[in-house]
């Protein structure tokens, strides 16, 4: 998250920095109750997808802006998100 706020700064934009900013923009809804393991790990795949998609919806934005900067984090991240689901999703395998 320090990377994304550092890049969101240097932009010269003020970075959320409260849980209250962050469930205001966030796509991912929290769960209710407390799943069952299997339950769990669903979700996180879902949101690792989720955070995955966002990320590459920003490309024409940032294409269009010329901003190789921010497609660099947008690239590392989405790599992140891509194989953590990956990882969890080899959990879920029979």
């Amino acid at each position: 998250m320090d990377v994304i706020a550092e890049r969101i700064r240097a932009l010269g934009f003020p970075a959320p920095g409260t849980y209250k900013e962050f469930v205001k923009l966030a796509s991912i809804q929290e769960v209710e109750g407390v799943p069952k393991a299997n339950e769990m790990i669903a979700h996180l795949v879902a949101a690792q997808e989720a955070t995955a998609r966002t990320a590459r919806k920003l490309f024409p934005v940032v294409d269009e802006a010329n901003d190789q900067s921010t497609a660099d984090v947008l690239t590392q991240r989405i790599d992140v998100h891509e194989k953590t689901a990956w990882m969890l999703r080899s959990l879920l395998e029979d």
